[in-house]
């Protein structure tokens, strides 16, 4: 039996709709053109954009899909009988609102939502009704959740016996939180922490209740450069989360403590460690590094999310990233973001 082609539409061909694609130093692919074009069961048919450099520059790399000046001006152009089947938005985070809705009410069998949902959960929940009225489903790209580096330590987690604690760490130069960058997302609690967060939930599988906020540090101009934040959740009793808006570099990652072992991952590494023997001490046991993991070279972090995509329209999986999820995520950092008051 022959296997149906999909076909997408893109909204949006700036840094992660299509530039990040030609990033030689990150795993490729990178943005959401270069992975729906790497899928054979994918047939890109329009882009949209209001930049037309961009829009220019997408033309002439993806040159049998049409282009339009506007999402307007493209949904303009379908009938019912020809809308794509897969509509991607990867336009910024104070857009995610009005154009998933547009999205929606065009009734494609799919919608990839750039992270993170909305500005804020009342937009999200809006969203979410409408995708329910119109029987349109949504899928997030929380990217790590498709990697295989995380998907291989969720699974080990059941060899590390009873979770003691969960730490994960995100540092960059970018604000945390300030009220005035609320209008346009422009802070680093909702652009990287939602995928501090969504990891997070995704390993334990479990919502993160009302945390206690300690570190705050704030600069001379208010605004949030520092926090930890605390919780204890059913499957792990000490679960931390750390943020820094002032680092002179960027760094993403978890560390996971058992009873009997350990996981280190984040951005370029995972390290899996075991109760063994010790070799240092008679009568004591250590931990010592888990050589029988066999990492994958790549983590295929984008090329998986469209491969679920694809399965998911075959009626073969469930989505691993669905709006339910992320509007859950972006609940867990309004109840940081209140302690900063």
């Amino acid at each position: 039996m022959e296997k149906n082609t999909y076909t997408a539409a893109l909204i949006g061909c700036g840094r992660i709709g299509f530039s990040l694609g030609f990033d030689k130093k990150r795993e490729q692919p990178a943005s959401h053109t270069m992975a729906l074009m790497g899928n054979k069961r994918i047939k890109i048919v329009a882009g949209a954009d209001t930049n037309k450099e961009n829009l220019e520059r997408w033309k002439k790399f993806v040159k049998d899909a049409e282009t339009f000046e506007s999402s307007d001006q493209m949904y303009e152009s379908f009938t019912p009988h020809n809308i794509p089947d897969i509509i991607v938005l990867a336009v910024n985070e104070d857009s995610h609102f009005d154009e998933c809705i547009k999205a929606i009410k065009a009734c494609p069998r799919l919608i990839i939502l750039e992270k993170p949902v909305a500005l804020n959960s009342h937009e999200a929940e809006k969203i979410r009704l409408a995708a329910e009225e119109n029987k349109v489903p949504v899928m997030v790209n929380h990217e790590r959740r498709f990697a295989a580096d995380y998907n291989m330590a969720k699974k080990y987690m059941l060899q590390i016996g009873k979770l003691q604690s969960v730490r994960g760490e995100l540092y960059s130069g970018l604000r945390i939180y300030a009220k005035e960058f609320e209008a346009d997302g422009s802070y680093s609690l909702l652009h990287d922490g939602t995928h501090l967060v969504d990891i997070i939930r995704f390993l334990l599988e479990e919502d993160l209740p009302q945390p206690l906020v300690t570190g705050i540090f704030k600069d001379e101009k208010d605004v949030v450069r520092n926090f930890s934040a605390h919780y204890s959740t059913k499957k792990c009793p000490d679960v931390s989360i750390y943020m820094s808006g002032r680092s002179r570099f960027f760094s993403f990652g978890l560390d996971i403590l058992g009873t009997e072992g350990r996981i280190c991952l984040g951005n370029g590494y995972a390290k899996f460690y075991k109760r063994k023997e010790s070799r240092l001490y008679t009568g004591f046991y250590s931990l010592a590094r888990d050589r029988s993991v066999s990492l994958p070279r790549k983590t295929g972090y984008f090329s998986n999310m469209i491969q679920n995509v694809v399965d998911f329209l075959d009626g073969r999986e469930k989505l691993k990233s669905p709006l339910t999820e992320a509007i859950s995520d972006l609940r867990a950092l309004e109840l940081i973001k209140k302690e900063f008051d």
